[in-house]
């Protein structure tokens, strides 16, 4: 049984981590304030069962297509705050969260609103499943390491200090002849495009969706990731994954009822962010407050 639950565990915290690695090359190394990361993730999950579930699309191709449908909003959705910066970015990319969150609610013809999408299969490869949790873990663990793999070299890369430097002074990078918007739109697109990654191999995992899955609350967890680990940090987004998603699992341990055990985890996510904003700004790892 506990080895069952610790499986569940470290598939979930590969998700996220792909999650958060993703999200933090827009926050931290774009500085773009991106509170619409868990819309990404949504379109990717919903892209991906449709396909599968409805169209009978491979899972190899509708995995994919959701990365790319993802990165299509992401795309959509620096052009549309282009002009935004600060704080009116923040609100703007979290309006697009509720408003991607209000199309999968309402469009019920399509993502079956409120009611959700049952019976999603688990991935397959020419015929061969991912049935048991095991092989899943392998699953997620091999699409984690790669997706980080990848961001890791795009961070380090040229394009990679660029994103820091349009961070650290547009106004400088733009006299040097740089296209800024084009370096944020690129790191928007990539970011959105792990996002919806992630999200497949959530839909496929859990083998339901609906849209509290991805709701304000989650954008909440991982907020708070990103900023425990450190802005800018490509480690401490993955060791605050670890911390952020194994602390609160210590209440299943106590007997509460389930109408307590779900605020009190989120109580705990909120507790976290504002002892790390209060005390630590730049997190266990990071090189830049979140300003």
């Amino acid at each position: 049984m506990i080895e069952a639950y610790l499986i569940h565990l470290l598939i979930l915290i590969g998700i996220y981590v792909i999650l958060a690695v993703s999200l933090n090359l827009a926050l931290g190394y774009t500085g773009l304030l991106n509170l619409g990361h868990i819309a990404f993730f949504g379109v990717g999950a919903y892209t991906s069962a449709l396909l599968t579930k409805s169209l009978g699309v491979p899972f190899p191709v509708a995995f994919i297509a959701a990365g790319l449908f993802a990165g299509l909003f992401g795309f959509i959705l620096i052009l549309a705050t282009k002009k935004l910066k600060g704080d009116y970015l923040a609100l703007a990319t979290l309006g697009f969260s509720f408003v991607v969150y209000s199309l999968l609610l309402n469009w019920t013809s399509l993502t079956k609103g409120p009611l959700g999408i049952p019976g999603i299969q688990k991935p397959s490869f020419f015929g061969l499943a991912i049935s048991s949790n095991v092989s899943f873990l392998i699953f997620v663990a091999i699409v984690c390491v790669v997706s980080c793999f990848i961001i890791y070299k795009i961070i380090k890369s040229p394009f990679g200090r660029l994103l820091e430097a349009s961070r650290d002074d547009e106004v400088g990078l733009k006299v040097l002849g740089k296209n800024t918007f084009k370096l944020k739109a690129k790191a928007m697109i990539v970011s959105a495009f792990f996002a919806g990654i992630a999200g497949s191999l959530f839909a496929h995992y859990i083998s339901f969706i609906d849209p509290s899955s991805f709701y304000i609350t989650d954008l909440i967890l991982i907020l708070t990731i990103v900023i425990a680990g450190g802005i800018a940090s490509f480690k401490g987004s993955i060791v605050s994954t670890f911390i952020i998603i194994l602390i609160p699992e210590g209440l299943r341990f106590f007997e509460m009822p389930s109408s307590i055990l779900g605020p009190a985890r989120q109580i705990i996510y909120a507790l976290i962010l504002l002892g790390i904003l209060m005390l630590r700004p730049k997190g266990l790892f990071g090189r830049v407050d979140l300003e």
